[in-house]
């Protein structure tokens, strides 16, 4: 495998290796970011209504979410909930909500998310389905966006709660934040996933507001690791790198979703670019910031006629596989981020291009808006291809990345990573 200065080698080569679609400037007027918005905020109002202030599944059936059904852990007889706040993705759907009601100030938004975080807070103090690194992603677009956005102290305790439950699952012989199960499950012991850089603000975010450095430690650890282990020389990455959590030695890299060991999984690559982005705001470690852009030329370079990827990059117009709008759509919001880190005007050009360009796409042939019948934003993502789960439905990540890329090109957006 090649060093760190191997790869960012390739990275500056690869700089000159870009999609001649995204060098010239959209020719369409920017006002239809603020028409998507609204197509997507009046499925966002239905949902408000429809989902009760539960929470809905992770992906679409027939292109429509129902809410969880889940038996409650307080009962020694569980009966069936509905709406209940469990799985990896419910933050999501309070992501949306505040999404929402930034732009809107729309009270009934307010009042669905302050629900919300009670069901965060009890979720974290039972510690409900929380063996797991995705803590991050329930966190910070719950707990941590309601704090920013209203203030909320018991929100912003809540998240510190989750945080330092987020730090025993860090190996310190290995530098890495485990990714999934029981420490000691001998499928699992030693596993990073690429998904955990969008796990990281919540620690970042932890330090910042305690004045613990422990936090950020691991963050920047784990950070590390992915940086070295993770990354092909070549710009792809795997989906999961094992290591042994006695000596911390790197062992071996393969997928769990992705079509291969050695393909590259495209949600994956998202998560990558705009994890690699956010993990530079907050070390200011410009390593980070070009393996955002290596991960970002890939991941363009392979883009379809219609700039919307395949589930796995290994594929393109021909294959017959399915789309991931998901995946686009996390990766517009990296590319995003990335251009506000840029001081080279060219760069900013090819990428605001690129997240221009691709959004556009997404609203005219993967969005709802000629769907009435569904009560998703965003079309034709895959969740899980192996196991034929989610393919061509919508599901809360890609909603979510959907809307947060819209609010960006609207407005002058503080994230909540």
């Amino acid at each position: 495998m090649k060093g760190m200065k191997d790869i960012l080698f390739e990275a500056i080569i690869n700089e000159g290796m870009r999609n001649e679609v995204f060098r010239s400037e959209p020719d369409f007027h920017p006002e239809v970011y603020r028409e998507a918005f609204a197509a997507a905020i009046s499925k966002v109002e239905g949902n408000l209504n429809g989902f009760k202030g539960g929470f809905p599944t992770s992906s679409t059936i027939g292109n429509v979410y129902a809410l969880n059904v889940h038996g409650d852990t307080r009962d020694a007889n569980p009966q069936k909930i509905q709406g209940a706040n469990v799985g990896w993705t419910t933050g999501f759907w309070t992501g949306i909500l505040c999404l929402t009601y930034e732009q809107t100030r729309d009270e009934q938004y307010l009042k669905t998310i302050e629900a919300h975080i009670d069901s965060f807070i009890d979720r974290i103090e039972r510690k409900i389905d929380c063996n797991t690194h995705d803590i991050g992603f329930l966190y910070s677009l719950s707990c941590i966006a309601a704090y920013k956005l209203t203030g909320n102290e018991a929100a912003k305790s809540a998240a510190l709660s989750a945080a330092n439950h987020l730090m025993s699952r860090y190996v310190e012989a290995a530098g890495i934040i485990q990714a999934w199960g029981d420490m000691n499950d001998p499928n699992q012991r030693g596993r990073m996933i690429i998904d955990c850089l969008m796990n990281l603000p919540l620690l970042y975010w932890a330090s910042e507001v305690t004045g613990e450095s422990s936090f950020k430690d691991a963050a920047y650890a784990h950070a590390q690791n992915a940086l070295k282990h993770i990354v092909r020389p070549d710009g792809t990455t795997y989906h999961t790198f094992f290591f042994d959590i006695d000596t911390g030695e790197a062992l071996r890299g393969n997928t769990l979703q992705g079509h291969s060991d050695e393909s590259c999984w495209a949600r994956g690559q998202a998560w990558g670019i705009y994890g690699f982005v956010l993990t530079y705001l907050y070390t200011q470690d410009a390593r980070f910031l070009e393996m955002g852009k290596l991960l970002a030329n890939y991941f363009l370079n392979r883009c379809p006629d219609d700039l919307v990827a395949y589930w796995d990059l290994d594929f393109t117009d021909g294959s017959g596989e399915p789309r991931d709008s998901s995946s686009s759509s996390i990766a517009v919001c990296g590319l995003l981020e990335l251009v506000k880190h840029l001081s080279d005007e060219e760069e900013q050009r090819y990428y605001t291009n690129a997240a221009k360009k691709i959004t556009k796409s997404m609203y005219d042939h993967y969005s709802s808006k000629k769907d009435a019948a569904s009560n998703a934003l965003l079309l034709h993502g895959v969740y899980f291809k192996k196991y034929n789960h989610g393919v061509d439905e919508a599901n809360l990540w890609g909603d979510y990345f959907y809307l947060e890329a819209l609010t960006r090109l609207t407005k002058d957006w503080q994230l909540y990573w």
